[in-house]
């Protein structure tokens, strides 16, 4: 088992402990490349009142030594046993934080130096979570230019709003009160939800605010592998973050949120070659979906109609 490298304990007059502002937490799980450029983005912040909670969801890389070699007491680092998902290394590092704004990090994600100043002058008593733009960044390809993920202003009810139109909150923009987490009780460790457990998270958070402030700004980069969870079928793990919230919806409603994750369904197996699945799928998407999804749906169905068992259909001669 990996050791913890211990915080101490930071004093302030009279050897009164000073807490940090912002506690930024990290899960990792094999990334100690990654990770070190994320830890170094964050103690390159133009705003120094932080702590890192390094959250190792058991590595078994050269993680504990990469974190070791920054030296620095705001930092914390534990190990435990591999859970296979970074809900609960989260959990783990929002347990431990001593600051009343938890900011979320992922491993392989990094900050502009300007991400906390920028997020502490909009902080203030009518607001409870912040979120901004991320710059996607890919591991292939590099040489076509960098995407942005563009966050929107959720509409009131805030609620509503995310779960009829999807997650528009990127996981390393987010700066939350730590005690909204206590209240939900933090991050729901259902493995089935693995890559949208934060989606889950924001919508029982706007169960108890609407106090949710977008930041219209790119404060941070957002990395995209060839074979991450993010790439794979998410309409699983989509319909396990929402199916506690159906009861809310009219049928109406049930119906525009069922066609966009069946046609999540039918775009991944189109792209794998599950020609009969796709079908399926992208056929009911367009015809309960919106404009925008039936559009997408149909561009897919008509390819598929010239297509003979992943073969290009070809008219025979005579």
């Amino acid at each position: 088992m990996e050791p913890e490298i211990a915080t101490p304990t930071r004093a302030g007059s009279h050897g009164a402990t000073v807490k940090p502002f912002f506690s930024v937490v990290i899960p990792t799980y094999n990334r100690a490349h990654e990770l070190r450029r994320a830890i170094q983005s964050v103690l390159e912040q133009s705003f120094s009142d932080f702590e890192i909670l390094v959250m190792d969801d058991g590595s078994t890389d050269n993680t504990c030594e990469v974190v070791a070699r920054f030296n620095d007491d705001r930092i914390t680092y534990e190990w435990d046993q591999n859970f296979g998902g970074p809900a609960r290394p989260r959990n783990r590092g929002i347990a431990k934080a001593q600051g009343q704004w938890i900011c979320f990090l992922d491993a392989d994600d990094w900050w502009a130096p300007s991400k906390l100043r920028t997020c502490l002058q909009h902080i203030s008593e009518a607001v409870d979570l912040l979120y901004h733009d991320l710059e996607i960044v890919r591991d292939r390809r590099p040489f076509i230019r960098r995407k942005k993920i563009k966050s929107s202003h959720v509409k009131q009810p805030v609620f509503m709003d995310l779960l009829m139109n999807g997650n528009a909150i990127g996981n390393s923009s987010v700066v939350v009160r730590r005690n909204l987490l206590e209240q939900i009780g933090g991050i729901d460790e259902n493995v089935e939800m693995i890559a949208c457990e934060d989606y889950n998270a924001w919508l029982r958070i706007a169960q108890v605010t609407e106090a949710f402030l977008y930041i219209p700004k790119s404060l941070g980069y957002y990395a995209v592998h060839e074979n991450g969870i993010s790439q794979k079928d998410m309409s699983s793990a989509l319909r396990c973050a929402i199916a506690g919230f159906s009861s809310v919806l009219n049928q109406r409603q049930k119906c525009k949120l069922e066609s966009k994750l069946r046609y999540l369904t039918g775009r991944f197996a189109y792209v794998s070659g599950d020609f009969d699945i796709a079908k399926e799928n992208l056929s009911f998407a367009l015809r309960h979906g919106e404009f925008k999804i039936a559009v997408k749906s149909i561009l897919m169905l008509l390819v598929l109609t010239m297509t003979r068992h992943g073969r290009p259909w070809r008219r025979k001669n005579g």
